[in-house]
């Protein structure tokens, strides 16, 4: 670019400098109208040569006139004007010494030249302390990015510790209490909304990571922040979102039989079970992107029947990302040759795993995934049952390990504020109405011993709660199943309803009786029937005396025929030489029978429609109904009613005794009383 162009742009100061280097003996026209043809020569040469000065004179002179013929076709008379003016005053100064104009140009050439660098060197400071300003500034905005990017996985990591270490194991504990009865287990819904939250905040630091680095590509500079954090960046992105899916997947609902809805964990051999499993992150490209397996353990060789593989989807209802396995059976693999048991553990003390894999495969990215169902109990026989869901209750009373399958080779005592809570539940899972306080201590007192009474933290051996103490006795939890069994079966209404006392030592049940006024009775679980019996007790009072007479328990086969409320209405006692009458008055403490149970009792049947005989001589049938009765002497009923006549007596003798047992009352304790049917 032309040296006179370029001054031309610089600032008004480096401007009032140039002004000052010409005056009226080399006005500044001349240099603006011959700045190309000055520029072109030598002056320093032609500054040292007068000849050269000379020559360098007269061509000046020359272009001046040239100049003049331009402004002359223009018409512009004023410029024509200065040019001959300049033109007389350059004849007039350097005519007679025309070194002088050669060595004035020069000059002038060379402050002009030190004007320009000025300005340039000025221009650069300038440059260079925009370009350090914006450097500065891209680092730092890179600097604060990476920043935030890093703020932001550390949150993450931060939420999705909790989510894994505090949240989860809380749900799971949650549904191993579910599971053995204990209150509902809460929605996986906002685990869900917690996880899917990370992971798409997680899946957009990746994207962003990836829009930086192809800014790079095109932009970089030394101790870029960007370039030198962006790997380490995108490798904790990678392994959080890694580590959150792999603890995103979990068993929804734990294997159970349909049949026993709540008796889950516990499977028998050919029994169709059902188990889901779900994935708490719910991205819309996940959906059909799982395909699950359902893997048994290799503890026990046994075979999955069924599809065991199925494909995770939304599904409708709620839109978790889900897979069910609706169809699943269990076979045990035949030994070759003789099969024996050698290990350690029963058959219900065996405990099993099913777990389950997948795996996520994106573009960079290969997680597989594996959750594991709480310990089973797999079973050939349905007898098996209570005894495995013995197993399935201690086990989850005292851990939150999946995979503790040795548990029962050391089984852990547990405590009795926690037993007797799961004992509860497992009343109020098949009924309305768990056990009370009284219940449970008379549970305690059976467990533990008197000794122990009202000590939650008694401590109570596996042996004790599931196994044959000795052999006359048979198991507590046995016991227990067998009385559940009983009111699921025949007494659920009045359990429900709090009719039912249930369990009632002897020595509560004299002590809460004895001060209540006769006929008051109260209903109560046997503790001698295995399989599961309810008797009643009343009380008499006779010459400042009480007495306990309690009927022999009703087992559910007796029950099946009758009904207990039934029973209840219609039973009878039979003291020698009186009138049969029910000695049932008042429900504990004093609720009139009828008040209490006539809701429970059976509606009277239609009459049946006569039959047709041949002859009018031809007997009719008798309404009959069945009763219970039993047959004792009673003061109370001997002091109150009138003997029998001769006739009614021997009626009533001829049809009960050839199937009546008789039992008479000890005044000074309770004992059973023989019923029977007639």
């Amino acid at each position: 670019m032309a040296q006179w162009f370029q001054l031309q742009k610089l600032d008004s100061n480096y401007l009032e400098q140039v002004d000052q280097l010409y005056d009226e003996t080399f006005p500044m026209e001349i240099r603006q109208y011959l700045s190309g043809w000055i520029e072109s020569h030598d002056w320093d040469t032609v500054a040292t040569s007068v000849s050269l000065a000379t020559i360098r004179f007269h061509d000046l002179l020359g272009q001046l006139d040239d100049q003049y013929s331009r402004f002359a076709l223009e018409n512009n008379f004023l410029l024509q004007h200065n040019v001959r003016k300049i033109k007389r005053k350059l004849q007039d100064h350097y005519l007679e010494d025309p070194l002088h104009m050669a060595m004035t140009i020069c000059k002038c050439l060379k402050e002009e030249k030190k004007i320009l660098a000025s300005a340039l060197k000025k221009e650069d400071r300038k440059c260079f302390s925009q370009t350090s300003s914006m450097s500065m500034k891209n680092q730092y905005r890179g600097t604060v990015v990476v920043h935030q990017i890093a703020d932001v996985l550390n949150l993450a990591g931060q939420i999705q510790e909790t989510l894994v270490k505090e949240e989860m194991p809380e749900w799971k504990h949650r549904q191993q209490i579910a599971c053995i009865g204990g209150p509902p287990n809460a929605c996986l819904d906002q685990l869900q909304t917690w996880f899917t939250a990370v992971a798409e905040g997680l899946q957009q630091v990746r994207q962003q990571l990836k829009k930086l680095q192809e800014l790079e590509q095109k932009y970089t500079y030394e101790n870029d922040p960007i370039t030198q954090r962006k790997s380490s960046l995108e490798e904790r992105a990678l392994v959080l979102f890694k580590t959150l899916i792999v603890n995103s997947i979990v068993v929804e609902r734990q294997p159970c039989m349909p049949t026993h809805p709540q008796r889950p964990l516990v499977l028998k051999t050919g029994v169709q079970f059902t188990v889901k499993i779900r994935l708490l992150v719910k991205l819309q490209e996940f959906n059909y992107q799982f395909k699950v397996k359902a893997l048994f353990d290799k503890f026990r060789k046994f075979n999955i029947f069924g599809t065991n593989t199925k494909v995770m989807n939304m599904e409708e209802s709620n839109g978790s990302l889900a897979a069910e396995f609706r169809h699943l059976q269990l076979k045990e693999q035949k030994a070759t040759g003789n099969r024996t048991n050698d290990g350690p553990l029963i058959v219900t003390e065996e405990l099993h795993s099913i777990s389950f894999e997948t795996q996520l495969t994106q573009p960079g990215l290969q997680v597989n995934l594996e959750t594991t169902s709480l310990p089973i109990v797999v079973i050939s026989n349905v007898s098996q049952l209570p005894s495995a869901w013995a197993s399935v209750m201690w086990y989850n009373m005292l851990t939150s390990e999946s995979k503790n399958l040795s548990f029962f080779l050391s089984p852990p005592q547990v405590t009795w504020s926690q037993l007797s809570k799961v004992l509860s539940w497992q009343f109020s899972s098949i009924t309305k109405r768990g056990l009370n306080d009284e219940q449970l201590s008379m549970l305690g007192d059976k467990l533990l011993g008197r000794e122990a009474v009202g000590n939650p933290n008694g401590l109570i051996p596996w042996t004790k709660f599931c196994k044959n103490v000795n052999e006359k006795s048979f198991p507590f939890w046995l016991w227990i199943e067998g009385i559940l069994d009983l009111i699921k079966r025949h007494l659920l209404c009045l359990w429900n309803d709090g009719c039912i006392m249930g369990f009632v030592s002897k020595e509560r049940e004299k002590a809460l009786l004895k001060d209540k006024e006769p006929g008051t009775f109260l209903l109560r679980f046997s503790e001698s029937s295995r399989e599961g019996a309810v008797t009643f007790t009343w009380v008499e009072h006779s010459n400042d005396d009480v007495h306990l007479h309690a009927v022999e328990p009703y087992t559910k086969k007796e029950l099946a025929a009758v009904s207990f409320p039934d029973i209840l209405h219609n039973y009878k006692v039979m003291a020698a030489e009186n009138i049969p009458e029910n000695p049932l008055v008042y429900l504990y403490p004093r609720i009139p029978k009828d008040s209490a149970l006539a809701r429970y009792y059976s509606r009277p049947t239609e009459a049946a429609e006569p039959m047709e005989f041949e002859s009018e001589s031809d007997a009719v049938y008798i309404e009959r109904k069945l009763i219970s009765v039993s047959e004792f002497h009673s003061s109370r009923l001997q002091d109150t009613m009138m003997p029998m006549s001769p006739e009614v007596y021997g009626e009533l003798t001829r049809i009960i005794n050839p199937i009546c047992w008789v039992s008479f009352v000890n005044t000074t304790k309770t004992v059973y009383i023989h019923s029977l049917w007639f």
